[in-house]
């Protein structure tokens, strides 16, 4: 959400920044309504001075005996109090239009954002590792003998329909083993700290990070209201909501390891095969409350958090910036990581790191009060894979297989499968 002060007085900047995202300008539209409430609200305070003058004559008039002011008197004051309910009616109103209007626009791109249309502007930034050399052709994970029998599509198509898998035995072990090693990384050498949240929430946490309103298509509602979580990116940031935390507690940084829910909206025909899109998936989520002065730093830091799952786990990657014609709806700046799939011979997104500014801070009313006094701000939020577990288990199957239809696995996860160190082509862990 954006602050009307600042568009009130840098219209044209608001602007400006809107169009770096395709967007047309909003400042005049927005202003109109603003200065329209601002209106009734200044005529609502007049005449309530009024009613107020007005009401204290009252008695004087009635106690002189002047029944004819005492009438007037009463009658005004009856008439101003109409005035009022009837201005803090259409105050309320306007309100509730400019509430709705800043709802739905998207954050302001920080200035380094590469300007462009749409993901083929993005900028890489950096690449770590290379890419095996396979003296086969290498497929994608489902077509891989040894993950056959773990993991079932028919069923979960019988159980819930498409765009679901029942992961079974060895394959379903690698996934959980995956999330453990997330987890440690990230509370052991990471400093974040692991939370274990609610994936059902109310419309006010959904609001929080900008899911609501603009995007209730991509998530799933239950009859009684609640939301299921598109990610813990939701319960993790919205713990801070309508707090004040105190300068020296910050950063926070959390993680959490939950399911997640997304109904694909809009991405009929789009990785149909496999488990790369699913309706139901987990994910280790990194979320971190910073002041926002530290906030960019700390968005270098959670990329580098993200990186280091890949890097342990020995898969290739590289790193892009998202340009503004790409970037979600809530973020500012955004690096994308994406891992190497050598069964499709190509990088696909496997964590996203944003920095969302003050705009989500904003919708919750999360806020800080600096160590050296003085009024309370708002803070800074930002979220990250760290990682897209399936997704995970995706590159660590096709970048581990072998001719024969096995899996080497990656030896970082060792420890976490009991000491084996493979999958073999009949789908047992050995």
């Amino acid at each position: 959400m954006h602050d009307i002060r600042a568009i009130r007085e840098n219209p044209a900047a608001f602007d400006a920044a809107l169009a770096r995202r395709g967007l047309s300008g909003m400042s005049s539209e927005i202003l109109a309504i603003d200065e329209g409430r601002r209106a009734r609200i200044l005529a609502a305070e007049t005449a309530q001075a009024a009613q107020n003058a007005a009401s204290k004559e009252v008695g004087a008039a009635k106690a002189r005996g002047d029944e004819a002011e005492f009438e007037r008197l009463r009658a005004l004051v009856a008439e101003k109090k109409a005035e009022i309910a009837k201005l803090n009616a259409e105050a309320g109103e306007e309100d509730a239009r400019l509430r709705d209007i800043l709802m739905g626009i998207p954050n302001l791109p920080h200035d380094d954002v590469p300007e462009g249309a749409d993901e083929s502007d993005n900028v890489e930034i950096r690449r770590w590792g290379s890419p095996r050399g396979f003296d086969f052709k290498p497929v994608e994970h489902y077509e891989i003998a040894g993950v056959k029998p773990g993991m079932d599509f028919e069923t979960a198509a019988k159980l819930s329909g498409a765009r679901f898998v029942l992961l079974r035995g060895a394959v379903a072990r690698i996934h959980r083993a995956l999330a453990q090693f997330m987890l440690d990384l990230h509370t052991t050498e990471h400093g974040l700290t692991e939370t274990m949240t609610p994936v059902l929430v109310k419309d006010e946490a959904m609001y929080g990070t900008n899911q609501l309103p603009k995007f209730a298509e991509d998530s799933y509602q239950t009859t009684n209201g609640w939301w299921l979580i598109p990610t813990s990116e939701v319960t993790l940031t919205n713990t801070v909501a309508g707090d004040i935390v105190e300068e020296a507690a910050l950063p926070l940084r959390m993680t959490a390891h939950t399911q997640c829910f997304r109904s694909e909206a809009g991405s009929a025909g789009k990785d149909t095969s496999g488990m790369l899109r699913q309706h139901q998936f987990e994910k280790v989520e990194m979320v971190s409350i910073t002041t926002p002065e530290t906030s960019l730093a700390e968005h270098e830091r959670m990329t580098g958090c993200a990186e280091a799952i890949l890097q342990r786990l020995g898969l290739p990657y590289r790193t892009v910036v998202l340009c503004t014609g790409d970037m979600g709806f809530g973020a500012r700046k955004t690096h994308d990581i994406e891992v190497w799939l050598p069964g499709q011979d190509k990088y696909r997104e496997i964590s996203s790191v944003s920095v969302c500014g003050d705009f989500q801070a904003r919708r919750m009313n999360a806020r800080y009060r600096p160590a050296g006094g003085g009024k309370p701000d708002f803070v800074h939020t930002l979220n990250g894979s760290g990682l897209a577990v399936g997704r995970c288990l995706i590159a660590v199957l096709e970048n581990g297989q072998e001719a024969d239809g096995s899996v080497t696995m990656p030896a970082a996860l060792v420890p976490y499968l009991g000491g084996k160190t493979r999958l073999t082509a009949e789908g047992a862990l050995a």
